[in-house]
């Protein structure tokens, strides 16, 4: 997104406590806020599964699409070495801020700074690959980050859920979705406005299909209360 909708709304947030929310608009006919506050939260009162994820980190750790930094700063304060990474210059001014040593400005699929032990990849990280068909880009690029015997943890949701029932059981699916969880995404905040954006919300079985044939094992950590799961991914040997 060239417009750094997300930076703006944590500069402001951090700065002067700022209460507006960010508004999203989805191609499911979809209108939702991101309470920016939200994006700020200790670990208390993270989500299960994120809490999960974060004590599941291991060794040297790139947390990609860091936001405000808030899963780098509890991996730092339990002693693991940490890069946040994201392409917002906003958000990586705020984690510099908040205290955070190693913070790179980049964009994932152009990142190339060594390798990890564990990738994280939360609040639905794993979206940014966009398109299902972007999915082997993914495990390629994954692949050349991670050291021997690293991981990548990342949360997702079935999105199902959200169309409609036939009277067979089966889902009302738009016959020019290439795949049901390929989202369209526009933010806005204040006078800002996002480019629209392509997000990817994945099944298990789907990611676990595609893992396999690029050589690794994904592996269900546990699930959600509401389709959403968290899962590990690694390389077979």
């Amino acid at each position: 997104m060239r417009t750094d909708v997300f930076g703006k709304a944590i500069v402001d947030y951090y700065h002067a406590n700022h209460e507006e929310n960010i508004q999203t608009y989805s191609s499911l006919q979809e209108e939702d806020i991101i309470p920016v506050a939200y994006l700020f939260r200790d670990f208390k009162t993270m989500p299960t599964l994120e809490k999960a994820a974060l004590k599941a980190c291991k060794g040297h750790v790139l947390d990609i699409g860091c936001g405000a930094g808030s899963h780098s700063l509890y991996l730092a304060s339990k002693g693991h070495s940490v890069t946040a990474l994201d392409a917002s210059p906003g958000a990586i001014e705020i984690c510099k801020e908040r205290g955070l040593e190693v913070v790179v400005q980049a964009d994932f699929w152009t990142y190339n700074g060594g390798k990890f032990d564990t990738l994280l990849l939360l609040m639905n990280g794993i979206g940014l690959v966009g398109k299902l068909s972007k999915l082997d880009d993914f495990f390629k690029k994954i692949k050349g980050l991670l050291n021997p015997g690293g991981q990548v943890l990342f949360d997702s949701s079935d999105i199902i859920y959200m169309y409609e029932k036939t009277e067979d059981g089966g889902y009302l699916i738009p016959t020019d979705t290439a795949y049901y969880g390929e989202v369209n995404f526009v933010m806005h905040y204040k006078e800002l406005k996002s480019d629209p954006f392509n997000w990817l919300y994945i099944d298990f079985n789907t990611i676990s299909k595609a893992a396999q044939f690029h050589g690794f094992h994904c592996h269900l950590v546990r699930k959600g209360s509401h389709y959403d799961y968290l899962a590990k991914l690694t390389l077979e040997v």
